[in-house]
């Protein structure tokens, strides 16, 4: 199962999806975004639920749940609700970190019809130009930004401390190990020795994978990605 990031849809797993033939797999469009409908709460609990309905539907068992970016926490949240044989996380952290404190400081922005600035301005560090002229063509047309979008999934962030946001973030994964969930982090950097203690504090058998690039490593290295899975 793929889960693509905020603002974009599921047809920017195209590149991926031409490595995998023969294999089942259902690319859904998260709430409110695609040809998926708009929900009044984007909460990662009430989005995960309504992903499982998706697989349910599909008679699908125990999926491997890849998510980019936001739908990494979604494959989180939902791995910890409703079984499932591992999580490829594509280069998303699970704790806020400094990305929170950006968020929290730009809510006021966010608010306002100023708004796309902010999107703007982190679009601008995720590596888009680095990437292939039809993948960069991909991340373009892919991406619906929308003020609502951007509040709701970030809604965690905006009303809870990061104390509280990381106490769930460990029982999720607590329940993960547990079930002997399988975990993979994906990203263009080896994460720090600190949070990276903190995932394997939860997740002893966590496995790491670094592909050199930007925030989009199943655009720059679909053929590799394709091979983890």
């Amino acid at each position: 199962m793929l889960l693509h990031g905020l603002t974009f849809d599921r047809r920017q797993w195209a590149p991926l999806l031409t490595y995998l033939p023969g294999r089942r797999v259902l690319a859904l469009d998260l709430p409110g975004h695609g040809q998926s409908p708009s929900q009044k709460s984007y909460r990662m609990p009430g989005v995960a639920d309504l992903v499982n309905r998706a697989v349910v539907a599909a008679g699908i068992d125990r999926p491997i749940i890849v998510g980019h970016s936001i739908g990494a926490i979604v494959a989180t949240t939902y791995a910890s609700r409703f079984p499932a044989h591992a999580v490829v996380n594509l280069d998303q952290p699970l704790l806020p970190g400094p990305f929170g404190a950006l968020i929290r400081n730009a809510e006021e922005t966010l608010r306002g019809p100023a708004w796309r600035t902010v999107w703007d301005g982190l679009v601008a560090g995720m590596g888009v130009d680095a990437l292939p002229t039809a993948a960069w063509s991909l991340v373009e047309r892919t991406s619906r930004p929308r003020a609502d979008l951007l509040l709701g999934y970030w809604e965690e962030i905006l009303r809870c401390t990061d104390a509280e946001i990381e106490e769930q973030r460990r029982k999720d994964l607590t329940v993960l190990a547990d079930n002997q969930t399988g975990y993979r982090w994906v990203s263009s950097s080896r994460p720090s020795s600190s949070y990276e203690g903190w995932l394997r504090g939860a997740l002893p058998d966590l496995e790491i994978t670094v592909l050199e690039g930007g925030h989009f490593p199943h655009l720059a290295h679909p053929a590799d990605i394709a091979s983890l899975l």
